[in-house]
């Protein structure tokens, strides 16, 4: 642990660097808040900071700038989270007013909204079927022999799966009208509403041969749907994050782990899983992110977890701004799922 003392040049540096992105001398550090020495302990001070690895100089007669030690400690002594600023907090009240319409493209655009706010890239791993219940089920009829199935999940998502009346047989070949279409979809709602997606409960006979017939193809369609492709990322801000950086080939190597959804979702849960909201540099377990830093959190639907948010920028990201971004549109989003 560092004394008082240095702790508050060493937050200076910090705060200084992540400002100007310019090597921090003992001129600026002397005039900080909290830092009442003169220039030569400073000196003195930001020597030792750097024999202990928390700052480090580009090159001889340079300023210092921070290290991953250096951001660390920074990080974990910020004390109270900051609140968003005004116009910021004001951004993501009118976002989620206005937010309606499909689970997915309300992800797409919460990833935006993350990259706007930080003017890093946004990301959004969506909910995963396994980890949610069917709030409704529903049949419409989009002709004589075709339909169509929806069901609502507790996590907020919104499965539509087309049903092909051929596949019925005889029962259904001439068709089905709205009488029987009104009878299935009131079974499948008193059936399955409240079961895990995952295990769908066998339905019980209503007795009419068709609406049954009309039932057991949209339970067969919505199990046959189960564990369909990867988990679904959202991600916002690319553009901005390209200018972060200012090496050419790090904004190659950010972009590219960015567009492979697999290595984001495994990224961010185990971030999460080592019970990190910050990793920095090397903490991210990926050698392309050195310079980086990512900051995470869990969002849920009705008390259950359903995602993951984060923003990844550079390791000289304005934590305490980016940190109350994903925490307050964490916040938001939960209550938007929960609220349906």
């Amino acid at each position: 642990m560092l004394d008082e003392r240095k702790a508050a040049i060493l937050r200076a540096v910090v705060e200084e660097y992540i400002d100007t992105a310019q090597p921090v001398g003992s001129a600026h550090v002397v005039r900080a808040p909290g830092v009442h020495v003169s220039s030569a302990t400073v000196r003195n001070d930001m020597a030792t900071l750097e024999q202990e690895g928390y700052l480090r100089q580009p090159h001889t007669s340079a300023g210092r700038i921070p290290t991953e030690k250096g951001y660390r400690f920074f990080v974990d002594n910020l004390g109270q989270p900051a609140a968003l600023r005004g116009s910021d907090a004001h951004q993501v009240r009118s976002f989620f007013e206005q937010a309606h319409g499909e689970l997915e493209q309300m992800l797409q655009d919460t990833s935006r909204l993350l990259g706007d706010l930080t003017s890093y890239a946004g990301v959004v791993v969506g909910p995963a079927p396994t980890e949610a219940t069917l709030r409704s089920v529903q049949i419409v009829s989009l002709g004589p022999s075709s339909m169509l199935v929806v069901a609502v999940l507790s996590n907020g998502a919104v499965e539509k799966h087309q049903l092909d009346l051929a596949e019925a047989g005889a029962a259904l070949a001439d068709g089905v009208g709205e009488e029987r279409v009104a009878a299935a979809t009131a079974h499948l709602a008193a059936q399955l509403s409240g079961s895990v997606r995952t295990n769908l409960p066998p339905l019980p006979v209503t007795g009419d041969t068709a609406t049954d017939a009309l039932c057991e193809l949209a339970v067969a369609s919505l199990r046959s749907a189960h564990g369909e492709g990867p988990d679904q990322v959202f991600v916002g801000g690319t553009a901005k994050i390209a200018r972060a950086f200012d090496a050419l080939e790090t904004v190659r190597e950010v972009l590219g782990i960015l567009e492979e959804q697999y290595v984001v979702v495994t990224l961010l849960r185990d971030v999460l899983d080592r019970g990190l909201q910050v990793a920095i540099g090397t903490e991210t377990g990926m050698a392309p992110l050195a310079e980086c830093a990512l900051i995470v959190a869990p969002y849920q639907a009705e008390g259950e977890p359903a995602g993951t948010i984060g923003v990844l920028g550079p390791a000289r990201m304005d934590y305490p701004q980016a940190m109350a971004a994903v925490a307050v549109v964490g916040r938001r989003l939960s209550q938007r799922l929960t609220d349906g």
